[in-house]
């Protein structure tokens, strides 16, 4: 076989390729059986029939296509693999341009491939981050979101505050048909806490047991969504939350401590080290942003356009692809359609141009992934989506996920490589050093990052409380996922 490199664009090749007859023979033999297989002569058994008496019957034609549809993908796959410095990252627009029986097999392959990207010195690299600091205020918050996962709720006979805990009958109607999907009885919802219909902590605000109120809200999802529904809502009790008192008790409940003091020191150095790990988030995204900045990338026509159509499928998909509602959705928002598609075209090509410069930073720093990391993502990625590990790596393989899995933990890593070598100094201008936090030398990547609230949450408790105990008061600040900012072309199991 024989192939050339043409290059087109510093992000498109055309390849090339001749394959004499005689390299063909096991993929005429795979043709011959599976036609073999597909029809039936007379006289021969399934899967028996000659190949003279295949070509007499069906024509010498029908082989050769089977022939060239078989081999053509392969010997692609050997023209890639022999021309240096070619990393396709798109599929190929694949031509057959001659086919000489019994002499050769000829086609051209144009795909889009890595630019050549020339990095800074990562060294050159300098960020500011925020000083750490912890104030009283932000340890009374901690300690508060700690007495709330032990509070308990006492009904009362009075009208409903902020912060109570009532619980409501809802239902609601467009046009004097009632919503099916909003309507509810027995629920519980915290006043103030927002999430379940706008307008409804207004109406709540006030009302005792057995007291109701109707007003309108314009419904979000579902077959009546963006109309105005008018919504009744009825009050049947009304609980408020009463915390323990914040004493030495309350510590020995809630912790390992036998002191508030000794309580209230942990929960300080904990958000100390929450702070800490802020700071090498904020480093990480910062030289990333440097990075990125300083870099010339070529982008790749195909590969935006296919990260733009992959935006613009998400996006109406939850309108179930239904444009006119998508497009009251944007007029909703202050926004037209050629504005989303502009921000669409902004966004996925900074998501490329990322993916570029990391993988080029990857291969500059020779970084690779052994098992392990791969695993622990994987895992990582299975709790997110509340699957079994086993169930999500079939989703991933199914959906040819795998690979780019692989590729974003390859980038997390080259990623902390950067920040390493870089320069990174607090706001008061005093140098930082991250390194023991930053993992290994050999870059293992940098811990799960925790929001504010997390801090609290490792504190052991004691016991649960009683059937009484306010569920979902605890700080439930989510976790950051700790993936990099150049993403990663797929987030979601097929099918999840």
């Amino acid at each position: 076989m024989k192939s050339t490199v043409e290059r087109l664009s510093p992000t498109r090749v055309r390849i090339n390729v001749e394959v004499p007859f005689d390299e063909l023979k096991p993929d005429f033999d795979r043709a011959y059986k599976k036609i073999a297989q597909q029809v039936r002569v007379p006289g021969f058994r399934p899967g028996k029939v000659p190949a003279r008496i295949i070509e007499a019957r069906l024509g010498r034609g029908v082989v050769l296509e089977e022939v060239v549809n078989g081999a053509v993908p392969a010997k692609y796959s050997e023209a890639v693999t022999a021309a240096e410095e070619v990393t396709p990252i798109g599929r190929p627009d694949i031509e057959v341009t001659e086919i000489a029986d019994g002499d050769k097999l000829a086609f051209t392959a144009e795909v889009d491939v890595r630019p050549e990207i020339t990095l800074p010195e990562l060294d050159s690299l300098a960020v500011s981050v925020d000083d750490v600091e912890v104030t009283d205020a932000d340890v009374d918050e901690q300690l508060e979101n700690l007495r709330g996962r032990f509070g308990t709720l006492t009904g009362v006979e009075r009208p409903a505050a902020k912060d109570d805990f009532v619980l409501i009958d809802l239902s609601a109607s467009v046009d004097g048909k009632p919503v099916e999907e909003a309507t509810t009885t027995g629920f519980s919802y915290q006043v103030g806490q927002g999430g379940l219909i706008e307008g409804i902590d207004e109406a709540i605000e006030g009302l005792s047991a057995g007291e109701s109120a109707t007003f309108t809200s314009r419904l979000v999802a579902g077959e009546f969504a963006d109309q105005d529904a008018e919504v009744t809502v009825v009050v049947t009790g009304v609980k408020e939350r009463q915390l323990p008192e914040a004493d030495d008790e309350f510590a020995q409940l809630a912790s390992e401590f036998d002191t508030l003091e000794e309580l209230t020191v942990d929960l300080r150095e904990r958000l100390g080290r929450v702070r800490r790990m802020e700071q090498v988030t904020q480093a990480r995204d910062k030289v990333l942003d440097a990075l990125v900045d300083g870099t010339e990338v070529p982008l790749p026509e195909s590969v935006v356009a296919a990260e733009v159509d992959s935006r613009v499928h998400d996006a109406v998909h939850s309108f179930d692809h239904d444009e006119e509602r998508f497009a009251q959705f944007l007029e909703s928002q202050g926004k037209t359609r050629e504005e989303f598609d502009t921000e669409a075209r902004e966004e996925s090509e900074k998501s490329v141009r990322t993916r570029l410069v990391l993988d080029a930073l990857a291969d500059a720093e020779q970084v690779s992934v052994n098992d392990q990391e791969l695993t622990e993502r994987i895992v990582f990625q299975a709790q997110q989506y509340q699957m079994q590990p086993e169930e999500f790596v079939q989703r991933i393989q199914e959906a040819g996920q795998l690979g780019a899995i692989y590729a974003d933990v390859r980038r997390s890593k080259a990623l902390i490589q950067a920040v390493r070598a870089a320069s990174v100094t607090d706001s008061s201008g005093e140098a930082i050093d991250l390194s023991e936090l930053l993992g290994d030398d050999d870059g293992t990547e940098v811990q799960e990052v925790p929001a504010d609230g997390d801090a609290a949450q490792d504190v052991p408790a004691a016991e649960t409380a009683t059937e009484e105990t306010a569920t979902g008061e605890a700080a439930t600040g989510e976790t950051a996922t700790g993936s990099t900012a150049a993403g990663s072309e797929n987030k979601t199991p097929a099918g999840s």
